[in-house]
C-alpha cells in the first residue's frame, strides 16, 4: 500500500509497505481523506513541540472499517467512523480524572506515532466514533472541531457573553462557530484581512478587528468599556498571547488553545488586578467529538474545506498551504472517494 512520510523537515516521500494486520482490541481502517492542520504545517517546517522523524503525519481522518473484533460500540465492517487520535493510558492521574486528553503517557496519532496518511492503518477500536451519517468532509474535520468543543466547555461559555477569538484559522474558525452554538458575541481577531472576511461572512461572528495597537480600544467601544469575558488564543503567536489579557474583563477567562514553543510573559500586577483565570486547553475527549458530531451541520463544512487534492499530487501542493496568502483555510488530502 502507498503512503507519505515527512522524512525530516522540508522533505516529504511517497512509499510503498505492506499493508498493516489487525491486532486484538484494534479496527483495520481504509482511510478516505486527511485533513491538514497546523501541527502537520508545523511538523513539515520543523517547528514542532514534542516532534521526531521520519513520520507519517495525519490525525484528521475521515475512514471506513475493514476489519473489527466485538466491540461495546457495536461498530462493524463497512461502517465509516471518526478517528479520535490521541491513544491515552488509562492508568495516569489524568486519565483516572477523565482527562484523557491530557494523559501523561499520550500518544497522538501523526504525532507521537504514525498517523493515517497511508491507505490502510490499524488504531485501538476504543478511539472510534461511528459516524455512518456524515460526509468524508465532514469526518475530515471533526477532529478540529472537538479541539475548539473542548476549549469553549474549558471556559463554559454561556449565553449572552461577549468572547474574543484571536487567530482565524481552522482552529479559531470552530471555536467562534462553537461559541455562537453557545449563545456568545464573537469578536474574531487577526491580521490577515481575507480570513476575518471568512469569518464575517460565512460564521456570522458578530465583530471583526485587525489586531493592532487599538484593539483594546476598539473591543472597549463594542463592550461599552467591558471587555471580553473569555479571551482564546488559537494563533500560538507570543506575541498575541502576551497582549491577549488586555482584552479581557475583570474577572475573566483566558484560555491558551494554540500552542507556542518558546516562554510568554506577563505582568503580575496586570493579572492579578483581574484576577484572571488563566487555562490551557489541549486536544479533547470523547464529550466534546460527540458534541461536534451532534451539530456538525450547523457548520459550514463546504467552503471551510478550501483545498482538496488526492494523495499522489499532496506533496507538490503543500508548500503552497503554508502561505496564507494562497486562501488555504483547511487542506484535505484524498485515499480514496
Amino acid at each position: 500500500m502507498k503512503y507519505i512520510v515527512c522524512e525530516k523537515p522540508g522533505e516529504f516521500l511517497l512509499k510503498e509497505k505492506e499493508a498493516p494486520i489487525r491486532q486484538e482490541n484494534e479496527a483495520l481502517l481504509q482511510i478516505n481523506k486527511v485533513g491538514i492542520c497546523g501541527t502537520d504545517l508545523h511538523a513539515y517546517a520543523g517547528n514542532q513541540a514534542f516532534f521526531t522523524y521520519p513520520r507519517i503525519l495525519g490525525h484528521e481522518l475521515a475512514s471506513t472499517v475493514l476489519e473489527i473484533g466485538d466491540n461495546p460500540k457495536e461498530i462493524k465492517a463497512g461502517d465509516k467512523v471518526v478517528v479520535m487520535p490521541y491513544i491515552s493510558c488509562q492508568k495516569c492521574i489524568a486519565c483516572r480524572n477523565g482527562k484523557t486528553n491530557c494523559c501523561t503517557n499520550i500518544k497522538v496519532l501523526g504525532v507521537h506515532t504514525d498517523g493515517g496518511m497511508q491507505e490502510q492503518i490499524t488504531v485501538p477500536a476504543n478511539i472510534l466514533l461511528p459516524a455512518n451519517h456524515l460526509s468524508n468532509d465532514q469526518m475530515a474535520i471533526v477532529e478540529p472541531l472537538a479541539i475548539g468543543a473542548h476549549a469553549v466547555r474549558r471556559a463554559a461559555i454561556t449565553a449572552g457573553e461577549t468572547v474574543a477569538v484571536i487567530g482565524c484559522g481552522p482552529i479559531g474558525i470552530g471555536i467562534m462557530k462553537l461559541a455562537q452554538i453557545a449563545g456568545a458575541k464573537v469578536i474574531a481577531i487577526d491580521m490577515n484581512e481575507q480570513r476575518l472576511a471568512y469569518a464575517k461572512e460565512k460564521i456570522g461572528v458578530d465583530y471583526t478587528l485587525v489586531a493592532g495597537e487599538n484593539t483594546v480600544e476598539a473591543i472597549k467601544e463594542i463592550t461599552n468599556g467591558d471587555l471580553c469575558t473569555a479571551v482564546f488564543d488559537a494563533s500560538g503567536h507570543k506575541g498575541a498571547l502576551e497582549t491577549a489579557p488586555k482584552y479581557m474583563s475583570h474577572g475573566g477567562r483566558f484560555v491558551l488553545v494554540g500552542l507556542s514553543k518558546g516562554e510568554i510573559a506577563y505582568s503580575h500586577p496586570a493579572i492579578h488586578a483581574k484576577e484572571m483565570t488563566l487555562m490551557c486547553s489541549r486536544n479533547a475527549t470523547t464529550e466534546d467529538f460527540e458534541h461536534v458530531i451532534n451539530i456538525i451541520d450547523q457548520f459550514p463544512t463546504e467552503s471551510f474545506i478550501t483545498h482538496s487534492v488526492p494523495f499522489n499530487e499532496m506533496i507538490k501542493n503543500f508548500d503552497s498551504w503554508l502561505n496564507t496568502t494562497s486562501g488555504v483555510i483547511k487542506a484535505t488530502v484524498v485515499f480514496n472517494s
